[in-house]
């Protein structure tokens, strides 16, 4: 039995889940991969792309609230769990899907992925049947331009990798608005990417007139981050081809499509997407553009 590949697609309201599906997808088609595109978001009302499979076939989000009298929150939660209840009927349209290359554009709800059981069980469920999925979270890069913001998109970020134990990756969206909040940027890119000495930032949280109230949470809270070590961050713009290439190549290596896709290799290849193999000049030069 041969392994399914995929994304699993996370993120914060307003990350662009959905345009990243979309033009992920379109991308991959590019590139010669056979796409299914998967939305187990029910409350999905703007989707740009046409899925194959959509929990609206099993599930309404609209029903679950008047039904039940939830909230929107609520009808999501209820929905997530009426999907983890009937997870085979995912794992038939999946497995279903043989030779296809999978993107799932997964609900906005951050408890979903920080304490919540649902999607970490699905995700289980899917990995006992062959399909390899990696983490892909996605955060705006608007949240650079204030440490408070920045370090709660940490805080987020390690709790999502340690709950869902999946592979991961982690993506800064938006960097094509960087130009209008670059004058806030208190360090220079590669902190907020690499996540460099968090000292700096505690120093600028204690000097904030807000977050300075906090001065022990905030210390708790980065040396939490630095401790398990585990963020770092990818720079996209969905627009620019460099960079979605930066973003396959990372997803490629964690779930091992590298290894097992149906792609022709070659060893200099597979070398080249299990290294990273970017030169720190080239990265740079990119990112310069936006800023």
């Amino acid at each position: 039995m041969t392994s399914i590949f995929g994304q699993l697609v996370i993120g914060p309201p307003g990350s662009g889940k959905t345009t990243f599906c979309d033009a992920m997808s379109k991308f991959l088609t590019k590139l010669g991969r056979t796409v299914a595109v998967i939305n187990i978001d029910p409350a999905n009302e703007n989707m740009k792309y046409v899925p194959l499979v959509d929990i609206s076939e099993l599930i309404k989000h609209d029903e679950v609230m008047t039904t039940y009298r939830l909230g929107p929150n609520g009808a999501l939660i209820y929905c997530m769990e009426f999907l983890e209840a009937n997870v085979n009927w995912l794992i038939e349209k999946i497995l279903n899907l043989k030779g296809y290359y999978l993107i799932i554009d997964c609900p906005g709800q951050v408890e979903l992925y920080t304490h919540h059981k649902s999607i970490s069980r699905i995700a289980e469920r899917l990995e006992q049947n062959l399909v390899r999925l990696c983490c892909v979270q996605l955060i705006d890069s608007h949240h650079c331009s204030d440490p408070g913001k920045y370090l709660s998109s940490l805080m987020l970020c390690t709790s999502t990798m340690l709950h869902l134990g999946l592979p991961h990756i982690n993506v800064l969206t938006k960097i094509d608005e960087m130009k209008k909040f670059s004058d806030r940027l208190t360090f220079n890119f590669e902190f907020y990417t690499e996540v460099l000495d968090l000292q700096y930032l505690l120093e600028k949280l204690n000097e904030d007139p807000f977050t300075s109230k906090y001065k022990k949470l905030n210390a708790a809270l980065v040396s939490l981050v630095e401790d398990y070590s585990l963020v770092s961050f990818i720079p996209l713009d969905i627009s620019n081809q460099s960079l979605l290439l930066q973003v396959k190549n990372a997803v490629d290596k964690a779930n091992g499509y590298i290894f097992g896709g149906n792609e022709p290799k070659d060893v200099q290849t597979l070398l080249a997407c299990a290294v990273g193999a970017i030169s720190e000049t080239e990265k740079m030069s990119t990112i310069d553009n936006y800023l």
